[in-house]
């Protein structure tokens, strides 16, 4: 899922991450890997977030599913896996 950067900024606000910009150098290699998304990396790995079906008609929520353990210790090498759902789930906007 791509997010904006408002939803960028309210996803961040409930899960501790980092958000790779879209003109990091990685990011089009990680897009031709997993597809178009806002990548998030954090002590886990590397994360996207999935939409999931909202409880309430007006809230967009999703679920961050991890895509990449890190694989050494200094944090700088991923191995990717089979995308595993974390159980965050983040709410990204409310209308009103």
């Amino acid at each position: 899922m791509k997010l904006n950067s408002a939803q960028v900024e309210r996803a961040l606000t409930q899960f501790e991450a980092q958000a790779l910009p879209d003109d990091h150098p990685v990011v089009p290699q990680l897009a031709s890997m997993f597809g178009d998304h806002t990548f998030f990396l954090d002590s886990g790995g590397l994360n996207v977030l999935e939409p999931t079906e909202a409880s309430e008609r007006e809230t967009t929520i999703g679920m961050i599913v991890n895509l990449a353990y890190w694989s050494d210790e200094t944090l700088t090498k991923l191995s990717p896996h089979e995308p595993e759902p974390t159980g965050v789930i983040v709410s990204l906007e409310s209308r009103h």
